[in-house]
């Protein structure tokens, strides 16, 4: 399976994904101007991922910011993590790190972690 690497922008996140050496990383700032044509690669490389995933995933998350169209794919991305944990009976966790400044993003991680039923660690971190 094709690694997905993607460079982070002013108004995009960094998204490093690879199957092969068990790395899956999103972070950064996220609103683009067009969400779907953002994320529609992200969201694809998932599906592709649920057809044959490794026996366990850790998602690290680090995000500074999103809109609320990418709060929307957020959740749709997360409730596929969610669905290839419980179909697939693998395990899958999500570590999502907040500055410790930052209300939002630790309140935005704990709204995530209600609607899932996989591991999701809430992590402060010092930036």
């Amino acid at each position: 399976m094709e690694r997905l690497e993607i460079k982070g922008t002013e108004d995009t996140p960094s998204v490093l994904f690879d199957k092969q050496e068990g790395i899956f990383q999103m972070g950064g700032r996220s609103l683009p101007e067009d969400v779907n044509k953002f994320y529609n690669p992200v969201l694809a490389w998932l599906d592709a991922y649920a057809q044959n995933p490794n026996p366990s995933s850790a998602f690290e998350m680090r995000f500074e910011y999103f809109n609320t169209a990418s709060a929307k794919v957020l959740l749709d991305f997360f409730m596929k993590l969610d669905a290839i944990a419980s179909g697939k009976g693998v395990a899958i966790t999500v570590d999502w790190y907040y500055d410790k400044n930052d209300d939002d993003m630790k309140e935005g991680g704990e709204e995530y972690a209600d609607f899932l039923s996989i591991p999701f660690t809430i992590k402060e971190m010092d930036v």
